[in-house]
């Protein structure tokens, strides 16, 4: 069980991160009225510069841990052990994991705009596509943890609307208040 949940932190991290921030960018978006050009271009943009940020974001976080506890000659119990060096032994492969993750989990909230539907429509597939992804991501972490799968995908589904919705805030504040200027 403990190599089959080697990767989990990553993928979950990266999963999360690439449907919450993707949907993030087409909420703002939708919120200010830009067109459906305009959030394909800036959601193709943030999985590109954030997936590639988040995959070696992660890489050099745990070469920098290892290269920390090296450095401090940290030891740990033989039971431990093997988990950290699994961790740290492949900051590479943890990197990858995580901006893979990121990639296609966040690609989906974006498909719609790529289909001729109207854009207030795209909006709403979109939304039911986050949900469902944020939802189904949380729900598969109880493959390597005791929680029950409904509470952890519900987990998973609030925090991904808590942002989606601020970020709609803020793409329809900023109409508001300067859509007339721009």
């Amino acid at each position: 069980m403990r190599e089959k949940g080697l990767y989990i932190g990553d993928l979950v991290l990266g999963a999360n991160d690439g449907i919450i921030t993707t949907f993030a960018v087409i909420s703002g978006a939708a919120g200010a009225g830009l067109s459906a050009f305009v959030i394909i271009v800036l959601g193709l943009a943030n999985l590109v510069a954030d997936g590639i940020s988040m995959g070696l974001s992660n890489y050099l976080s745990l070469r920098s841990t290892k290269a920390f506890q090296e450095k401090e000659s940290l030891t740990f119990p033989a039971s431990e052990s093997k988990i950290i060096e699994g961790i740290f032994g492949h900051p590479l492969r943890h990197g990858l994991a995580t901006g893979l993750a990121f990639a296609f989990a966040g690609a989906l909230p974006l498909i719609p705009y790529f289909f001729d539907i109207p854009q207030n429509l795209q909006f709403y597939i979109a939304m039911a596509a986050t949900a469902a992804a944020l939802f189904t991501v949380g729900a598969l972490r109880t493959l390597v943890t005791d929680a029950h799968w409904i509470r952890s995908g519900l987990e998973m589904l609030v925090v991904g609307g808590i942002a989606a919705i601020a970020a709609y805030v803020v793409g329809a504040i900023v109409k508001a208040l300067f859509g007339a200027a721009i």
